[in-house]
Formats: structure tokens, sequence, C-alpha cells
């Protein structure tokens, strides 16, 4: 059995920022009222035509494989992870090995939201940990703004999510001391309509469905959640996947050098720190300048985490995420 590390990492957010004031000119908000509630201060907005959850995905992910100092061709398989695919099918996984000019590798698609990348990245290990492939591509990419309700009806939702793109190299390591140390991934699907897009579905209402009602107060196409139960499960289900990985490995909560948590809202991250005894410089959060991300919040983080030279090697990384599903998971990671 091998070890796999993060060999590269890469990350793209549109150039279109979208602060608080101006999402208060389409709604009934304001810059306090979202700061107080999220911690949020802007996000990346796609402009219709200059990008998709694809190319998003393809840019950060040249950046991840040339940092990584491999060729892309030696990828050898690919994993996206996202809630906004381009298309309703395929999805965007075979586009970026079409889009990379990759040879006919694998690719699969992560359908596990705010928790997709640590999916993602535990399906990559067990790939190289078992010799199977070598080096790993793996992509949380998410459009949200073209889905979501811009109105004053959905301000609840709408004010948090932004669009971008993280990418991962996940590649070979022979000494087992180093890289993925362990992933654990769980779900809880009684709660699965708390935090949902029903529409379209096959099991609920399809296109063809919402076309002939024409309904113009059909909220069943944007996402809707429950926040407060949400927020209620979620700094639950944080605290124990952390300390599910950390007793895994033998370690202790004071040995943990830096925690990348998924972007949901800055009250959440503040609450494990501070639950945790964990410093500033201990817990990494961007999500003041970019919003949730879902999918791509942790690559964004972990890649700019890593520029700002908050990673050493040797370090104690950990990487946790919950989301809708419900679903949760952490990874282990010592780099």
């Amino acid at each position: 059995m091998y070890n796999s590390k993060i060999k590269g990492l890469g990350y793209y957010v549109p150039d279109n920022v979208v602060t608080n004031d101006d999402l208060s000119k389409l709604m009934d908000t304001n810059d306090a009222w979202i700061q107080e509630r999220t911690g949020i201060q802007e996000r990346r907005h796609v402009v219709k035509g200059e990008d998709t959850t694809t190319s998003m995905g393809v840019k950060a992910a040249r950046i991840a494989i040339e940092r990584a100092g491999i060729d892309k061709d030696e990828i050898d398989f690919i994993v996206f992870a996202t809630l906004s695919p381009d298309y309703y099918f395929p999805g965007p996984g075979v586009l970026v090995q079409r889009d990379l000019g990759l040879p006919t590798v694998g690719a699969i698609d992560v359908r596990n939201q705010c928790s997709g990348f640590v999916y993602g990245l535990s399906v990559a290990d067990q790939f190289v940990k078992t010799g199977m492939y070598k080096n790993v591509l793996v992509i949380g990419s998410e459009l949200h703004s073209h889905g979501l309700d811009m109105t004053t009806r959905g301000r609840g939702v709408s004010v948090i999510f932004g669009d971008g793109a993280g990418a991962a190299v996940v590649s070979r390591e022979e000494d087992n001391s180093k890289g993925i140390l362990s992933t654990h991934l769980h779900s809880e699907g009684q709660h699965a309509e708390e935090l949902s897009l029903l529409a379209p579905g096959m099991g609920s209402r399809w296109v063809t469905d919402i076309i002939e009602e024409n309904d113009p107060n059909d909220e069943s196409y944007y996402p809707y959640m429950n926040g407060q139960f949400v927020f209620k499960n979620a700094v639950v289900r944080f605290s124990e996947v952390i300390m599910e990985g950390l007793e895994k490995n033998g370690l202790k909560k004071e040995d943990i050098d830096l925690l990348v948590p998924h972007q949901a809202n800055l009250r959440i991250s503040q609450f494990i720190q501070k639950k945790f005894g964990l410093s500033d410089d201990q817990v990494f959060n961007n999500i003041m300048k970019y919003g949730n991300t879902t999918a791509a919040s942790i690559p964004i983080a972990l890649t700019e985490a890593w520029e700002q030279g908050k990673i050493k090697e040797g370090d104690l990384v950990v990487l946790a995420a919950f989301g809708s599903g419900f679903t949760w998971g952490s990874a282990i990671i010592r780099w």
C-alpha cells in the first residue's frame, strides 16, 4: 500500500466582485445584516458567457498540474465535485478530460455538495493507495450565481453563495508517514430536504411540469435552506468528524497546525475554533472574500493558505466539511 499526497494546488475565481452593498440594490438587505449572520463581505459572480463550472475547474486544474511538476498527460483519473454542473448530463468530469486534452482517462462526478471536495479527495486517496492510479486530479467547482433567487424572497440563501473553483493533484507517496493519513465520511439522509434544490428532478418536478404550470411563484428550482437547523447540525458534526480523524491517527487537537474548514459560515468556523482552543493562525478562513463556494470552498482556501506560507512540510492539516445531504467528512493530512 502506498500513501497519497497533495502534490499540487490551484484555484480560480471570477473577476466580478459583488459586495454586500451591491446586493442591497437588488433585495432588502444590507452589509451589516449579512456580515453579522455570515461574516461575508463580498463574493465573486460569473458574468454570463465568460465562464462555466467546467471552465473554472479547468483553469484551477491547469495551475494545480503545473505546481505538481507533472505533465497533464500523467493524470490517470479525474474526480469532479459540484452541485452546479454545466449540463444535467453528462457531468463536468468528462468535459475536463476533453478541455484539458487528456488521454481517455476515467472521470467521475461527486454530488455531495459542501462536503464534495472531501469526498472527492477520499476517492482519489483510495485509488492512489491501492496502486490503481498514480496521479488523480480532484476538482471542486461551483457556479451558484445563475441559479439564485436574487430578490428579497431569496435573500436568506442568495447572499451566502459565490462562484469559483479549486483543484488538487493527488499523487503517490512512498513515505507512509506523509500525505493523506485518513479520511472519514458520513451521511444522514433523513434531513436531506432541509438543504436542497428539488427541481428539476425526476422524483419531484421535472422540466415538463415546470413549463406546463408556468407558475411565477414556484420556488422548487431555487435552493432552500433551513438555516438554523443546518447551523445546529453543522457545529456538532464538524466537531465529531474532526475528533474522529485525530483519534484514528493517535493525535490530539493540540497537534493541529492548520484547520481548513468548509467555508459555510464564519460563525460556524469561529464556534469550532473556540471549541478546539485554536488560535487565529491555526484556522484558515476566506469566506469574507468569496462567500460559500460549496465544493470549491476547501480547495480554494487550502490553496490560498499554501500560497501564503501557512502550510509547511511536516504540518498536520485538517480538512472538514458539512453540508446538504446531510453529508460531512474530514481528511487528516501530514504535509
